[in-house]
């Protein structure tokens, strides 16, 4: 064995557990922001009579839930354990994908439905704004470093907190519309393609894609089954 092949190998475990680390620390960053943005929106969300800001705040309690299975998972020190809790850690994320979806689609159509007339609500405009400036960042560094570690879990968290800016996004867009131009409707027909994106993407929570890894990541002794573009064996390398 070469000395560079000796070094890279000695020097997998250590980068393997700096990535979840770094895992660990964008989750706890997650979890924190969610609790703040779901009582700010739901308070908000009550006193203005916004089913889009209440809403809004439920999905931040479901992102929660998805970032806690993960903070589960990565708890333990030992990458073995770590690895024997993905499946359960995807179960949990799929199911906060399929139950946001299934939310955002019957408030929508309470709202195509002209149930109550939203009255206009600058809190919830600014926190709008604020996830959709803030969400991006933690989404794309998890999905770095759980693509890079191989975690088919982190990234599909992940892929939860980007919906949860697209969310914010619409929310933003539904709230300034309202309030500029009275066009209640705007919101929950956006809101209802977030939720077929978000079925789309609890489909693929639960059968385990989206974990591609760079090969640099963990370096496999000679002799290992190569996988292509470097995800581990199970996982589907075209998301």
């Amino acid at each position: 064995m070469s000395a560079e092949t000796s070094i890279s190998l000695g020097s997998a475990p250590a980068r393997r557990e700096a990535l979840a680390r770094r895992i660990r620390l964008l989750v706890a960053a997650t979890i924190t922001y969610n609790v703040i943005e779901a009582i700010v929106a739901i308070t908000a969300g009550t006193l203005a009579s916004s089913t889009a800001l209440i809403g809004f705040g439920l999905d931040s309690v479901i992102e929660v839930s998805s970032a806690a299975a993960v903070a589960w998972q990565f708890s333990a020190r030992e990458h073995a354990v770590r690895e024997a809790r993905e499946k359960t850690t995807l179960r949990i994320i799929a199911v906060s994908f399929f139950a946001l979806a299934a939310y955002v689609t019957v408030d929508a159509v309470r709202a195509l439905a002209g149930t109550g007339e939203a009255e206009r609500s600058l809190p919830g405009i600014v926190l709008a704004a604020l996830s959709l400036a803030v969400m991006p960042f933690l989404s794309a560094a998890q999905r770095q470093a759980g693509r890079e570690l191989g975690s088919a879990s982190a990234v599909a968290d992940s892929k939860q907190t980007l919906l949860c800016t697209y969310l914010s996004a619409v929310v933003l867009l539904g709230l300034v519309l309202n309030a500029t131009l009275g066009w209640a409707w705007a919101d929950p027909t956006a809101a209802l393609a977030i939720a077929a994106i978000a079925v789309k993407e609890g489909r693929e929570a639960w059968q385990g894609k989206g974990c591609c890894a760079a090969p640099a990541a963990v370096a496999r002794p000679a002799g290992a089954e190569a996988v292509a573009c470097g995800c581990r064996l199970g996982c589907d390398c075209r998301s």
